[in-house]
């Protein structure tokens, strides 16, 4: 079952119906298709790099105005020692192949989450990254890297709590915008499709405010697999939906 139907199958850089301004995948199923080729998991990751390369191109050429990758969970710690600092060795390695290519074409790096528990040398390389394509006008490029939903936003909280704390703000003033003012997200289009790879059905605390109102799609296909044409169905199926944000 590949979560789309068959009439929403498109060229590989042609969507059909209206593009999603904001696009943003869980990336699933590395490991799994390691374990399928007899390799280490690492194995997996790097490919998985490489389907980041192919699809932060596809969205760009899209039309796509931001696309969110969900590139390291604050969860993921939980994970062994040695396949952590594997991906942060990968994390490493991809911003520093990457930047130059990033910024011949136009995209923009930014990144979300809590980059204070990260290793010094990977935020310094992700703060380079972010300085060196500031000016591009292209696609946001967005790099989720020890991020948590909840914990964006107990942090949304906390600040919403010191400005009532100074008095600049009034308890009676707080409201949904106060709150999206605060997120990671605030200067980027709102979400409007979320997608699942390696068949996978849950959120797995990623982007849990912003997916509110955006359309949600789980597909089977491993994350190293998928690439142009896989977005580009995804698309499709997105412009064939109706979206009714609460209404008839």
């Amino acid at each position: 079952m590949s979560g789309l139907p068959a009439s929403s199958v498109s060229s590989p850089d042609k969507a059909a119906g209206n593009v999603p301004r904001h696009v943003a995948i869980i990336m699933d199923g590395n490991g799994r298709w390691a374990k399928r080729r007899f390799l280490p998991r690492i194995a997996g990751h790097r490919a998985g790099a490489e389907a980041v390369r192919k699809v932060v191109r596809a969205a760009r050429d899209m039309g796509v105005q931001a696309l969110t990758l969900y590139a390291f969970s604050s969860e993921n710690w939980r994970r062994s020692t040695e396949e952590v600092s594997d991906l942060m060795g990968l994390l490493k390695l991809y911003l520093r192949r990457e930047i130059r290519e990033l910024n011949a074409e136009n995209v923009r790096l930014r990144t979300i989450g809590d980059l204070s528990g990260l290793g010094k040398d990977l935020v310094e390389l992700a703060r380079e990254g972010v300085e060196a394509t500031k000016g591009n006008t292209g696609l946001n490029f967005v790099l989720a890297l020890n991020y948590g939903s909840q914990d964006e936003m107990v942090r949304a909280v906390r600040g919403i709590a010191d400005d009532v704390q100074a008095g600049t703000l009034s308890p009676a003033d707080i409201d949904a915008a106060s709150i999206e003012a605060r997120l990671d997200t605030s200067d980027l289009p709102p979400l409007d499709l979320l997608i699942r790879t390696s068949g996978e059905r849950r959120l797995s605390n990623f982007l849990l405010w912003q997916a509110a109102y955006a359309e949600l799609l789980f597909v089977d296909t491993l994350w190293p697999d998928f690439d142009r044409k896989a977005l580009a169905d995804a698309i499709s199926d997105f412009g064939n939906r109706e979206r009714r944000f609460g209404g008839r």
